[in-house]
C-alpha cells in the first residue's frame, strides 16, 4: 500500500489510562471579552469562538497546579489501576507538546516523580496532536518484541502562556482580520494531562486488546501549522483539507486490511466543531458514536485522544470496538484500533 504504514500487535493491551484536568474552567466568554477591542475594530462576532470553533470553555492549571505535577500524578493512578508496581516499567514516553525547556527532556522528570528504576527508558516523542497515538504504537511494538513489559505513555499540555501572548498580540492596532484567524487556533486551546500503561495480553486478560492500525503521512503540509510558546500561526482552510484528504486516503488504504466502518466507538483528536463534522462526513462514520470533549476542554493538543477515552470507558462494554483516530500538523495521520 503506498505511503502506508500498516501494524498489528497479537498480545499487547491498555491496562488503564487515566486523566488529570485542571480545576480553572476558563469560558470562552472571558477570553473574547478580553479581545472586544480587536473583535469591535475588525468586525468579528463576540462570540467567535463559540460560532466557529463550537469551544464554550477550557480548563488551564489554577494555583499551586502544574502540567507536569498533574502528569505524575495520571501515571501513578493509572500504574495503580493498572496493577503494575514502578519497579516494573520498562519503558516511559511523555508525549507533550508543552515543554519548559529544551534539555533535557521531559521524560527525565516524570521519570524521576514516578519512582521508575534506572533500567527503564525514557524519552520524549514530540509529533504535534499525533504525540500519544503513536507512543502506544511505539510501546505496543516493543512489549511485542519483547524489549519490554510494561510502559508508561503520558503527556502535560500547558495552555496558558501561547493564549496571553496570542491575546496580547492580536490587540495591536496593526493586526487585521486575516492575522487575528491565522491565530485564532491558539484561542482554542486548552490545559490537561493524561497516562496509560500497556502490558502483555497473556499476562492480563482483563486488559483492552490493541490489535494495530495505520500511520500515513502528507509532509508536503509541514508549513500550514506552526507553533511555539509565543504563538500558533495557521492556514486553517489548507490545513483542514489537507488533513482531510490525508484521512481518507489512509482509511481507503486500510479497508482490504481492517473494517473500521463498524466500530461501537471512535475517539478522535478534538480539534473543533468543523474538524469533528468534515472528518465525519469524509468517511462515513456514525456521528452517535464520536464522542466529543473540545466544547468544555477545548484542543488538549496530544491529550485529547487519552481525555476523550476515559470519558467514554464508562460505557464502553467488554468485546467493544474503539478506533482512535489523529491527525497532528506536519501533517500526519494515524488510527489505532482497541478490542475492549
Amino acid at each position: 500500500m503506498s505511503g502506508n504504514a500498516t501494524t498489528r500487535f497479537s498480545n499487547v493491551s491498555l491496562l488503564s489510562v487515566t486523566r488529570r484536568l485542571p480545576s480553572r474552567v476558563t469560558p470562552s466568554a472571558d477570553i473574547q471579552r478580553r479581545l472586544a477591542p480587536a473583535l469591535k475594530r475588525l468586525r468579528l462576532p463576540t462570540t467567535l469562538l463559540e460560532r466557529v470553533a463550537g469551544v464554550e470553555a477550557r480548563r488551564n492549571w489554577g494555583p499551586g497546579e502544574d502540567a507536569d505535577t498533574a502528569t505524575v500524578a495520571a501515571g501513578a493512578e493509572a500504574l495503580a489501576a493498572a496493577g503494575v508496581e514502578p519497579d516494573e516499567v520498562g519503558l516511559l514516553i511523555n508525549t507533550s507538546v508543552t515543554r519548559k525547556h529544551l534539555e533535557p527532556s521531559v521524560a527525565v522528570g516524570l521519570h524521576h516523580g514516578l519512582g521508575l528504576p534506572s533500567s527503564a527508558v525514557n524519552f520524549d516523542i514530540a509529533n504535534a496532536c499525533l504525540g500519544f497515538i503513536n507512543g502506544m504504537t511505539l510501546a505496543a511494538g516493543m512489549i511485542e518484541s519483547g524489549q519490554i513489559r510494561y510502559a508508561v505513555i503520558v503527556n502535560g499540555e500547558d495552555a496558558d502562556d501561547i493564549q496571553d501572548n496570542t491575546v496580547e498580540r492580536l490587540l495591536r492596532e496593526d493586526v487585521g482580520r486575516e492575522d487575528f484567524m491565522a491565530e485564532f487556533a491558539s484561542l482554542t486551546l486548552g490545559s490537561g494531562s493524561a497516562a496509560a500503561v500497556l502490558g502483555p495480553a497473556d499476562a492480563h486478560p482483563e486488559g483492552h486488546r490493541i490489535l494495530g492500525g495505520v500511520t500515513r503521512a502528507a509532509t508536503q503540509h509541514h508549513g500550514l501549522c506552526v507553533g511555539s510558546p509565543d504563538g500558533m500561526f495557521t492556514d486553517a482552510e489548507a490545513l483542514l483539507e489537507g488533513g482531510l484528504e490525508l484521512v481518507v486516503e489512509a482509511w481507503k488504504d486500510a479497508i482490504p486490511e481492517w473494517d473500521w466502518e463498524a466500530m461501537d466507538r471512535y475517539v478522535t483528536h478534538q480539534v473543533s466543531r468543523v474538524h469533528t463534522n468534515a472528518i465525519v462526513e469524509a468517511v462515513g462514520l456514525d456521528r452517535a458514536k464520536v464522542p466529543t470533549t473540545y466544547p468544555t476542554l477545548g484542543n488538549v493538543g496530544p491529550a485529547s485522544v487519552p481525555i476523550t477515552l476515559v470519558q467514554e470507558a464508562e460505557t464502553l462494554e467488554a468485546g467493544d470496538r474503539v478506533l482512535l483516530m489523529g491527525v497532528g500538523s506536519g501533517i500526519n495521520t494515524a488510527m489505532l484500533e482497541l478490542a475492549w
